[in-house]
């Protein structure tokens, strides 16, 4: 049976979590999920600012109550009922909306293993998210080519949401990581002037990945993924 600091410290194993009380009554200890994307990027490892912090998607609920640990997770309304139906101490979240969260109450009936995976399934469930999508997309574009915002949304997932690829890529936290001077538009047509750090600069990027811009255009079909 797992204790609250082999839960917390399970929880903090995940990528870009940290531990959060965020209330007077320290017996509520959080474990939060920050977009990786959101963090002020500057060298080395750094603490979140509170404004930051206040954002973060809250993954693992411990608390005790009743003389047990108990924790709530996140899980998929298709799902909630698996668990519940599975172990007893796993009933509709205690304090949240019952088809989104579950409480397990940890009373040693439940194998460590289970509970780890309910742990991993709401990390799964609150990491996900379109921008994120869209920046693993983004980084999967191979040197020598280009896509289109069209084509970006469809690896992401949603050919819909073009649109939302622009207002991430305009805010790209990371540009040496995520090499979004490879998007372009539907046309082959490159970004404004400016929209990498000066005139001519996504042209300047491209071509020193080898493809080559002619009249601020690049051929998609022989460049494109």
């Amino acid at each position: 049976m797992m204790t609250r600091k082999e839960l917390l410290e399970y929880g903090l194993s995940f990528e870009d979590t940290f531990q959060d009380a965020p209330f007077r009554d320290q017996n509520w200890q959080l474990v939060r999920f920050l977009n990786g994307y959101d963090k002020k990027y500057t060298e080395g490892n750094i603490e979140p600012d509170a404004n930051i912090k206040s954002a973060g998607k809250t993954f693992l609920w411990t608390y005790e109550r009743d003389g047990y640990l108990n924790i709530n997770v996140k899980v998929d309304p298709a799902w909630k009922d698996l668990w519940r139906q599975t172990y007893s101490s796993v009933i509709p979240g205690y304090h949240l909306n019952k088809d989104n969260w579950n409480t397990i109450i940890i009373d040693g009936s439940i194998p460590d293993e289970d509970v780890k995976r309910m742990i991993a399934e709401s990390y799964d469930l609150v990491s996900d998210s379109p921008t994120k999508r869209i920046y693993e997309a983004v980084k999967k574009i191979p040197k020598g080519h280009v896509a289109t915002y069209g084509k970006v949304a469809e690896l992401a997932g949603d050919k819909k949401m073009a649109r939302a690829v622009g207002n991430a890529l305009h805010k790209n936290p990371d540009p040496d990581g995520i090499p979004c001077y490879r998007v372009v538009n539907s046309k082959g047509e490159l970004a404004g002037e400016f929209a990498f750090g000066g005139s001519g600069a996504q042209a300047r990027l491209l071509e020193a990945d080898g493809i080559e811009v002619v009249n601020g255009k690049v051929d998609l079909k022989k460049y494109g993924i």
